[in-house]
Parts: structure tokens; sequence; C-alpha cells
């Protein structure tokens, strides 16, 4: 299992098919695979051998497809650098892995000299933007020209690929190890579950920083897609790209999600080319989720749940069950789905033990998409890999059927009165409210009950709505103690480069005065 092995066959295969759209440029698979070959032999040329980690601090683009895979042509790692960070977040990522060879485009350049100052491993940049070559850095389209290709070293299997670093939403980053096989089985999967078709036309709006987005663009190259890539997700301009280049596959975040289904010119554009709508990488509502369905009658829905150290997916629920037809059978669309082709996922307790079906446990897995474990860190890798299963943190349960229903975050359970709150049943009652457009639940200290129910809320266009309406929203469709006990009203919530939102960021001012975030 190599990744580069998608490029080898469809330059063969497909040598004239437009492998990659940006913007007004577009190039085929013979010369993306020409390309990434120069490439790899230019980072050889400035002293990156095997294993070498190499970092990517840019916005999305045709150049970070081919330095993903030049990167993996050369046999060196990548680190895919968060583009939400702040310059000491992104320093720290290039020390703990000892990246010495950052790749930027025009938005990070200006960064670099802070990043030079700040980081002890980084030694050269190489510059892949579209304006001038800024001074003391490496041009991309010269170590293109100025190399004849190299042979593919093909590193395989359980040869490192890359270094993700988690998002931070739960706390400082830790680098997840991911191997070609691991990434690759992953793609795979998606391939055979027909997340991505052969000769499709994919749209990446998703950060590629993101192990989401680089499985999607894993499995498209499989398919031999064409990729339009646009730099940044802009609902306008994720919808004209549909519109213009006749896209059939998406890949979106559910905040990507609701900012589409709320743009108030959706139905100025032609979007009938559209058939499969793929979304993760954070919860959606039942009630989002219909919406977006009705907004985007022609596309199929399909659902992947997981996480980077799962390479990123572990479960899928395809497109059948969110269908007029699958529901009607039985209703799995608040489900995360069913273990994919290459996974296998239980619910156990506290002991690591298997808990009875319908009974909320921890979600645990194990397959070709676990990570080999966390950079530097075997006490952390330890304890999330205990028994050969990855640990997720998440709280969920099996039904009859083996879909797993996702009940919340272990650590985001709010716990009242004694009582256990999932969040996300809170959010999915907020949210069938026709003024909510999205909303975060957290914990917030209580001198009565421990913790209580506060919920922070955007809401529509030209809607309002106040908090003693929504607690009688609420209370037609939850217990009441489950029923937010106060709100606050943004205009949005706080977000991570990959669309997650930050509940972190939504508690911190509640909980200033105490060590933790709990009681």
């Amino acid at each position: 299992m190599n990744l580069t092995q998608a490029l080898h066959r469809n330059a063969s295969a497909y040598p004239d098919v437009i492998a990659t759209i940006f913007g007004e440029r577009q190039r085929t698979y013979a010369e993306l695979s020409e390309r990434v070959a120069r490439l790899a032999a230019g980072l050889h040329s400035i002293g990156v051998g095997r294993g070498d980690r190499v970092g990517i601090l840019a916005l999305n683009s045709d150049h970070y497809v081919e330095a993903l895979y030049g990167i993996y042509w050369a046999g060196a790692v990548v680190n895919p650098v968060n583009i939400r960070w702040a310059a000491d977040e992104i320093a720290f990522s290039l020390d703990d892995c000892e990246t010495q060879v950052l790749i930027v485009d025009d938005c990070f350049a200006p960064m670099v000299t802070s990043l030079l100052t700040r980081s002890k491993c980084l030694r050269a940049v190489i510059f892949c933007g579209e304006g001038d070559l800024p001074d003391n850095m490496f041009s991309f389209e010269r170590l293109i020209e100025q190399h004849p290709p190299v042979v593919d070293v093909r590193s395989c299997g359980d040869d490192l690929a890359g270094v993700f670093y988690t998002g931070g939403t739960t706390g400082f980053p830790k680098g997840v190890m991911l191997s070609h096989g691991n990434l690759y089985s992953n793609a795979l999967a998606a391939v055979a579950e027909e997340i991505v078709c052969r000769a499709a036309i994919t749209l990446h709006v998703a950060p590629m920083f993101h192990v989401a987005d680089c499985v999607f663009l894993n499995a498209s190259l499989m398919g031999a897609a064409t990729n339009v890539i646009v730099p940044a997700f802009d609902p306008a301009r994720a919808l004209q790209a549909i519109q213009e280049h006749s896209v059939t596959h998406v890949l979106l975040v559910p905040t990507m999600i609701q900012m589409l289904i709320n743009f108030p010119n959706l139905r100025e554009y032609n979007l009938v080319s559209l058939r499969s709508v793929l979304y993760g990488a954070s919860p959606i509502s039942v009630a989002t989720l219909e919406r977006a369905m009705e907004a985007l009658p022609r596309a199929g829905f399909a659902q992947a749940y997981g996480m980077t150290e799962l390479s990123p997916v572990i479960m899928t629920l395809p497109a059948f069950w969110h269908s007029p037809q699958g529901r009607s059978r039985t209703d799995k669309l608040s489900s995360a789905g069913r273990p994919n082709l290459v996974s296998e996922v239980r619910i156990v307790d506290e002991n690591d033990q298997p808990v009875p079906t319908g009974t909320v446990g921890e979600v645990v897995a194990r397959g070709p998409g676990v990570m080999l474990g966390y950079w530097n860190r075997p006490e952390e890798t330890k304890a999330a890999l205990r028994g050969g299963w990855m640990h997720t943190g998440d709280g969920g349960y099996m039904d009859e059927d083996g879909f797993i229903f996702i009940v919340d975050r272990i650590k985001d359970m709010i716990v009242s009165g004694g009582e256990n709150i999932y969040s996300l049943e809170v959010e999915a009652a907020l949210d069938k409210h026709p003024a909510v457009a999205m909303s975060a639940v957290v914990g917030i200290p209580s001198q009565e009950w421990g913790e209580s129910v506060h919920a922070a809320v955007v809401l529509k266009p030209g809607h309002s709505c106040s908090g003693e309406e929504l607690g009688l929203h609420c209370r037609q469709l939850i217990a009441n103690y489950k029923v937010p006990r106060s709100y606050s009203f943004e205009k949005n919530l706080p977000v991570s480069g990959a669309g997650k939102i930050l509940k972190r960021e939504i508690r911190r001012p509640f909980w200033t005065q105490s060590g933790r975030q709990v009681n």
C-alpha cells in the first residue's frame, strides 16, 4: 500500500484526464505525475531525505496536491500545518516533529520571518505562491523546472506518511503518526463504499491540511477523478465552483453545510450535477440535515465518522439510509452508521469490557487505519491504544442492527444534579427551532447542581428569539432537566481550522475562577 500508486496508474491509464482545476489552471494526470516526480527531485536537492519531515502551510491549491504527493514520492513525511494556528503553535509543531523544510504560499509567506525566529529546527522555506519570490526562499516552480524526474522511493505499508497534529479542540495538539498503509486502506474503503466513484468531479473546499480532505483526495485519485480546488470555504465560491465545473462529489463539515443552506442566494445556482455530499468531522443535528437534504434534493448524503487517529474514518452511513426509502424501513439518520469495510468497532465500559446492545459506553476501534501512535508520546500512545483498540473518547451505543449512535464526547457530557446530560441531544432540540441556525451546548458552574446547561446560539439572518422562547420549545422535545438554564446569542461560534466548534472557548469565560472545566 503506497499513496503514489494512483498517480502511476493514472499517468499510464488516464494521462489526458484533467487531474486538478485551480482557478484558470488545469493539469492532466500526465502533467501532475511529471511535476510530482520533478518536485521530489527538487526536495532531494535541498537535502530532504527518506523519513525527513516537510511542512506545508498554505491554503488549498493545486500546488498543495503536488506538494503532498511530491513529499510522498521523495520518501519524506508530510506535516500539514493547521492554517488557523498562531506563530507559536506552528513553531511548536515544526519543532515537535523536527520539521526542517516548510512550503508556504502567498498567504503565509509574511509569517516566515517570525517562524524562523521561533523555530529551532526550520532551516529552509519553499515558496509555492503566485506572487514574487520572497528573499531567502526556494521557488517551488524552479525546483520543478530545474530538476529531471526522480524515481519514486515508493514508501509503503508501515512507512510513516504524515504527522497530523490534532486540531486542539481538547487541549494542546499531539502529532498523530499515520502510515502509508493507514491512509491507503482508508481511501480504499471510501472507494469500495462508493463515497467517491470513478471519473467523479470532486470539490475540495474543506482544508487540505486536515486528514479528512487528505483521504478524500487520495480516494479521488484512486478513481481518476477531476479535483476542483478552491483556496478556502466560502458559500458563494463553493456554489459557483459546483455550477461552473459540474461537480459531482463534495466533502463538507457540518458548519459548511449550515452556511450553504442559510446562504440567501442558494436557489440561484444550478446544482443539478451534485450527486454526493459527504459530511463528517463534527456532529450535525437531524433538523439541520433534513434542511440540507431538502435544499439539495438531487444529492445523496453520506456520513463519515472517525478521528485523526483512525486515518480518519471507521464508520459510514451511506446515502441509502438518508433516502425516503431507507428511512421508511427504519430511521437511522441520527446514527454514525456501521463500521466500514476495514474497521472493527465495539462499545466498552470503563474496564474495556463490551457492554450490552443499547448501553452507552466508549466507542473503540481497531483495523488497518489505526495510527502508529503519537509522535514522541509513548505513554499517551499506550493509553489510547490499550488492548490493541483505539479509544475514541466518544460515548455511544450500538443498536440491534449494528448501527452506532454517538451521544456525546465523554468529556462534553454534562453532569447536573447527578443526571448525565448529553450536549448533542440538547443541540438537536435547539436546532429544530425555526429561528436557530446553529447551537453549541456546554456545562457551566452551578452552586446548586454542580453544572448547569448553557447554550450558545446563532440565529438565522432576519430572525429573533429569546432564551425563554427557546426554553419553551425545548421542553416539548426533551426532559426539563436537560433544558438550557442560560443562553448567549452569538454572531458566530468559535471554530477550529477544520470547522469543528471549539466548545472549550465557549466554556472558558464561565470557568475562569476554576482550575478545571468540570465540577
